[in-house]
């Protein structure tokens, strides 16, 4: 059996095998799948593939592309169903699923609009889409989508791009030499007239421009990705021109932000919990972290308060309660008793909602309902409800579009019951309104549980689909509160002062911290709390040999309390080691470190960089050094 014949499919390689899907046969767009062997010829004969799972619908003029074993389609022409939705098929398991992108709060970047005639590639854990027509437009951002955090975000090509040398496309058998640039630079680079280009070999020929060059919007263009960089050939522009040009995009490819994931990992082995929540009738207990609870929620963080409060009087009241006793030396070091967990009374929460809510306090993120679980969407109505009473307005705007982007036939009913039941009016108004659609309603009022309904609520619907409510637009800009990174920076800059329990001695200079936070970003912590705590609460810093400097000691607190990177070069000569001293989770703080110190490399400070290169056994900066050494000779 062989596919149907067909033009405007998608077509990708995967595991030695060609992967069609899709595409439109002359007649109606097709959603099919099919996959053949290109290693031995003779044996090789087409397949078709059962997918199962959420199948995109059957479209035409889309991109396939292969990233950590899934292959990933967006958008494309598919009649009046035409969305910019991101699906991803599971190679193993033959199974598609759509990303959900409800998870992205309105503020936040949102996914590319519906296209087609565009393209994507795929490039370390990202996908790159660029051009296409966008409902009558020919946009030209580049779109990038992180595989692993779900997010998207519009690419901003670095203004002073070192790589926007334009390249000609003669070969040459002497290449100049051309300096080498440090791979973390993003932007494009136009070559006119390219037909056979020797990628490993393109030389400059005109002093570089300051700026990168973006390509105009464009659609039907091909796009490909060669080692570091992808190049765009072609297309149909504005007023249907055909285009000859070739552009080169330079990725950056830096480890990614594990700042989530490390304190995500805190929470879920519980290491380090200084206290214990009592929730609820049932006195249910979930353990946590002062740090990050107090960092993220001012309600909690007021009950925490009130609860240290009462320790405090039982401990005046009941002085023996905390021996301390003296050393045997007879000095003044106290060592006192490992303190018992604090206990917090929470009312107002069961366990399972509040745990949802701790979750969300240490990653910023809540797991999307699965589809046709109407618990999982109850479940979600309760961590609503939390929200609302702990002021947490990010997840409370979650939780709302999760729960909007739920809703559907099946669970409407349930959903609006509910809501009423917990005086969620936003939700309920979601529910009536999904209710009273022209195309829902008889369908709904034909369903066993319409039956159950209380009949205060049958009596609403039934007045709402009589005289609907006027649509008020309120102008009341949106409040999707504080980000982890915000609050954690936040809590550094100060707000996280009464609840320091270690102190960090930088040459004698003390500097007040946190215990978990260290313990949850850097493995070098994590085992000097669990096995070496000093007695007196106090922790020496260094970085092997070397005391690093006041300032560059503050950059490392901020990349381990909320991930920044950027800092002045001299601080990145010190934090060149950081990651492989103090165990962070990768090496992303170096890549910055290296590439701030490359692009700053001086006469006057090559040979210290040189020396810390050497230490650190770097060997392509210790390269990058000896290079600038070699050709300013005599300066240096």
């Amino acid at each position: 059996r062989l596919p149907v014949a067909r033009s405007a499919h998608g077509a990708t390689v995967y595991s030695d095998k060609l992967w069609i899907f899709a595409g439109y046969d002359g007649n109606a767009r097709l959603n099919d799948m099919w996959t053949i062997g290109l290693q031995d010829r003779e044996l090789t004969c087409w397949e078709e593939i059962e997918q199962s799972g959420e199948i995109p619908p059957s479209c035409c003029n889309f991109p396939v592309a292969v990233c950590k074993d899934k292959m990933f389609v967006f958008s494309g022409q598919s009649g009046a169903k035409i969305t910019n939705n991101l699906f991803q098929f599971e190679f193993k398991e033959k199974i598609w699923t759509r990303i959900p992108t409800e998870h992205l709060l309105r503020g936040s970047p949102p996914p590319p609009q519906r296209r087609y005639g565009h393209t994507m590639v795929a490039f370390d854990r990202h996908l790159y889409v660029f051009g296409g027509a966008a409902d009558n437009t020919l946009p030209n951002e580049l779109h990038c989508y992180d595989v692993d955090s779900q997010t998207w975000e519009v690419i901003q090509p670095s203004p002073d791009s070192e790589v926007s040398h334009p390249e000609v496309a003669e070969r040459v058998s002497a290449p100049e030499e051309v300096p080498s640039l440090p791979s973390e630079e993003r932007g494009f680079k136009k070559s006119r007239d390219v037909f056979g280009l020797d990628f490993g070999i393109t030389t400059v020929k005109q002093p570089p421009t300051a700026d990168s060059e973006l390509p105009s919007g464009r659609l039907f263009h091909a796009a490909a990705v060669i080692s570091d960089a992808m190049y765009i050939f072609g297309g149909t522009v504005d007023n249907n021109i055909r285009s000859g040009e070739m552009y080169r995009f330079q990725f950056s490819c830096y480890p990614k932000c594990t700042l989530h994931e490390d304190y995500g990992r805190l929470w879920e082995n519980r290491q380090f919990s200084d206290l214990e929540f009592v929730l609820g009738e049932k006195e249910e207990r979930v353990r946590g972290h002062t740090a990050i609870v107090t960092a993220r929620c001012k309600w909690l963080k007021k009950k925490i308060i009130q609860a240290r409060e009462r320790l405090k009087q039982v401990n005046i009241e009941d002085e023996g309660h905390a021996t301390c006793q003296k050393d045997g030396i007879g000095g003044n070091v106290k060592l006192c008793r490992l303190q018992p967990l604090l206990e917090v009374p929470i009312r107002e929460a069961e366990a399972q909602p509040f745990e949802v809510l701790m979750q969300f306090l240490y990653t910023d993120k809540i797991k999307y309902p699965r589809k046709g679980h109407v618990q999982d969407v109850l479940l979600i109505m309760d961590v609503y409800k939390l929200a609302l009473n702990f002021k947490l307005s990010r997840l409370e705007q979650l939780c709302l579009q999760y729960i909007e982007a739920s809703v559907d036939l099946q669970n409407v009913l349930i959903v609006c019951e509910n809501a009423n039941k917990l005086q969620l009016d936003q939700l309920k108004e979601h529910c009536l309104n999904f209710v009273v659609k022209e195309s829902h309603f008889n369908q709904v009022i034909m369903m066993k549980e319409f039956e159950h309904l209380s009949s205060s609520l049958i009596v609403e619907i039934v007045r709402r689909k009589q005289q609907p409510p006027v649509r008020t637009h309120s102008d009341q800009p949106l409040d999707i509160g504080t980000s982890l990174i915000q609050d954690m920076k936040a809590y550094l800059e100060g707000a996280g002062t009464e609840f320091c329990d270690i102190i960090l001695l930088l040459d004698g200079h003390p500097r007040p911290a946190h215990k978990a936070i260290l313990a949850a970003r850097s493995s070098y912590f994590e085992a000097m709390f669990r096995s070496f705590m000093p007695e007196d609460g106090q922790v020496n810093i260094s970085i092997g040999e070397m005391v690093p400097s006041k300032q560059a000691f503050e950059s490392m607190l901020r990349y381990i309390y909320y991930g920044e990177v950027n800092m002045p070069p001299e601080d990145s000569l010190y934090l060149f080691a950081a990651p492989y001293y103090y165990g962070f989770s990768n090496n992303r703080l170096q890549a910055y470190c290296k590439q701030n110190l490359e692009m700053n490399v001086t006469v006057e400070n090559v040979l210290q960089i040189l020396e810390a290169a050497d230490k650190t056994q770097a060997l392509d900066m210790k390269r990058h050094c000896l290079h600038i050494i070699v050709h300013q000779f005599t300066k240096v």
